[in-house]
């Protein structure tokens, strides 16, 4: 809310006009997964239809968040609608957590029952000179690659976003016990060490793809590997934007200790990243 006006009383339930906002983001979406799927697979007509996916997505999502702040400051939320929010936050983050775990899920099959049963005494008839180590291509690619090592840019990423967690939880802190200075500074250091996080990793990519062989393509080893930390590394972009966009909200003079949800689910959703991406460096980087 903004510093020069007070919050009046809030309706008993808000029910917002009709919009078309949920409409226009599905067909976004719409255009992007069609889109994605259509470019992979040799279409280039599919990289129009991503782009302008994402554009019409990101256009709608603005304008929709634009006046669910105007209708927060306005008063019109209270404390049923935040307890809808509050729900609303948790199964998405839910969703994320299975999101996850199904990429999880698959690392640990391969790795524990996959590998092991290709290299079986079973199937050497199938795969003679195949040896069931991991990190591992599969039994029917050659090209050579360097695994990834925890130590180095991993390690000094995990330091970089434990450190922005706490940091995040200071600015929290800050913010419930009026110190406005302090939860901008605290703020804004959460923000620079994720987009310092998000540096690393791009030259961790580059890296891989131009010294160490290790890509995309670089069978089970590399597939796995890419999708886990480039999942990981979308998540935090858009933490770190969800981030961004509080801090410009607390420089307008929005938030007070006992309204300021839009914060504490930015905060959620970034403790979230932070311990994905410790189940990450444990399970793909340190016990590669």
């Amino acid at each position: 809310m903004s510093a020069a006006t007070p919050r009046g009383p809030a309706p008993y339930y808000f029910v917002p006009e009709p919009s078309a906002f949920p409409v226009l983001t599905a067909t976004g979406l719409l255009f992007v997964i069609v889109g994605a799927s259509q470019w992979v697979n040799g279409h280039g007509w599919g990289a129009y239809s991503l782009f302008f996916g994402l554009a019409m997505w990101l256009i709608v999502l603005s304008q929709w968040f634009r006046k669910a702040i105007a209708e927060s400051e306005g008063g019109l939320y209270g404390d049923r609608v935040d307890l809808s929010f509050r729900w609303s936050m948790s199964w998405f983050i839910f969703s994320e957590v299975m999101f996850f775990g199904a990429f999880f899920g698959a690392l640990f099959y391969i790795r524990n029952l996959s590998v092991p049963d290709l290299g079986s005494v079973a199937s050497k008839l199938v795969w003679p000179g195949y040896s069931a180590q991991w990190p591992t291509e599969g039994p029917y690619l050659t090209a050579k690659f360097t695994p990834m090592e925890a130590v180095g840019i991993p390690l000094l990423n995990t330091i970089l976003l434990l450190s922005s967690g706490v940091t995040l939880t200071i600015a929290h802190h800050a913010l419930k016990a009026g110190h406005r200075g302090q939860l901008k500074l605290f703020l804004f250091l959460t923000i620079v060490l994720g987009f310092t996080f998000l540096g690393f990793q791009a030259f961790e990519y580059h890296h891989a793809y131009s010294e160490m062989g290790l890509k995309l393509t670089s069978g089970v080893y590399g597939s796995t590997f890419f999708m886990l930390t480039g999942f990981h590394g979308l998540h935090v972009t858009i933490g770190a934007i969800m981030l961004t966009v509080m801090l410009f909200r607390v420089f307008a003079g929005h938030f007070d200790a006992e309204h300021h949800f839009a914060f504490e689910a930015s905060a959620w959703y970034w403790h979230f990243v932070d311990v994905v991406w410790l189940l990450l460096f444990i399970l793909v980087y340190w016990m590669a």
